[in-house]
């Protein structure tokens, strides 16, 4: 019989009872945050940088990993220096969650990770969960439990890299992070499992607004601008794909050229939104709504239009059905 890791016997009573051998996991079911507008410090929660990349599920049961996004799609082809470094940790089995980034200064920047496909950009995997470690299923333990756990597991080396959290001063760290330009902060009630859907456990503090939304459209390019002006956006609600406004900033030539080509290969005859009010724009492409984009702006208006919205870069790693708003 193979002797229990040492890692379990490190475990209380009651936390040991919760951990069940099981299968390495073939999906990556990942656990969601839920966006807030709450500011708080509490010794029952922890908090961490919030970081502005795509979220990635590495799982390693042997000498490979196998590293997926939120759609299960694989990214070792796409990342293989991040693949490279997982597979030379000394430890064979486990399962994490964490997000794949690049850097802008000091800051995550979602944009710069997105001109990946055009040039070389560095990146970094920033691993915050563990999932399963040497053939248990460590979902059910306490999200400090699983920290220390994942502490112990890897070295973190090269470009794999530890999630730091606090305990306590949410409120000032959020400050902080809000004044330092960064995304926001995570907060994690610390005694809280890991499940695969979202969860008020998990909650969103964002500096500034920011989400996924569906593109419906474009308009006709005007001026010196080549392949479109702006784009349609939408967001999915009781089934129906709901008009957002339009972004027609943050393109260079090449994400113009890209996106362009992506677009014409989708059009349609009609409007996949509910709303007349797109109808009513000029100069109008319908496009089938399977494309996401990530976009900023200051703030939805009363009329449930972003405000000085600006595009970020396209996301292949969420279904277009699965974009809701989300304030």
């Amino acid at each position: 019989m193979t002797a229990a890791p040492a890692w379990l016997e490190s475990l209380g009573e009651a936390e040991r009872a919760t951990v069940a051998p099981t299968p390495a996991p073939q999906r990556a079911g990942a656990m969601k945050a839920v966006l807030t507008t709450e500011r708080f410090s509490d010794p029952d929660w922890i908090f961490e940088r919030k970081l502005d990349g795509i979220r990635c599920i590495a799982i390693r049961d042997g000498e490979r990993v196998r590293m997926l996004s939120r759609n299960d799609l694989s990214l070792n082809e796409r990342y293989p220096e991040l693949a490279a470094a997982l597979e030379a940790e000394s430890c064979p089995r486990f399962v994490l969650d964490g997000e794949i980034v690049a850097f802008e200064g000091s800051r995550t920047s979602f944009a710069r990770l997105a001109q990946r496909g055009q040039h070389h950009v560095p990146v970094f995997l920033y691993v915050f969960d563990l999932l399963w470690l040497d053939g248990f299923d460590v979902r059910a333990l306490p999200v400090r439990t699983r920290k220390r756990l994942l502490r112990r597991a890897l070295s973190f080396h090269d470009r794999v890299r530890l999630t730091p959290h606090r305990n306590r001063d949410g409120e000032t760290l959020f400050a902080q992070a809000c004044r330092q330009g960064w995304e926001g902060l995570i907060a994690k009630r610390a005694d809280s499992p890991y499940t695969d859907r979202r969860s008020r456990d998990w909650l969103k503090f964002k500096c500034e607004q920011g989400q996924e939304m569906v593109i419906g459209g474009f308009t006709a390019p005007r001026g010196s601008r080549t392949e479109f002006g702006a784009l349609l956006l939408g967001y999915h609600d009781g089934g129906e794909l709901h008009y957002a406004g339009k972004v027609g900033t943050g393109f260079d030539q090449a994400t113009l050229s890209a996106l362009g080509a992506q677009l014409r290969a989708r059009i349609r005859s009609d409007s996949p939104f509910t709303d007349a009010a797109a109808i009513r724009e000029r100069d109008v492409s319908w496009v089938e709504p399977e494309l996401v984009a990530q976009v900023g702006f200051s703030e939805w208006t009363r009329h449930g239009r972003l405000r000085h919205p600006r595009f970020l870069g396209l996301r292949d790693d969420k279904h277009a059905a699965k974009v809701v708003r989300e304030g």
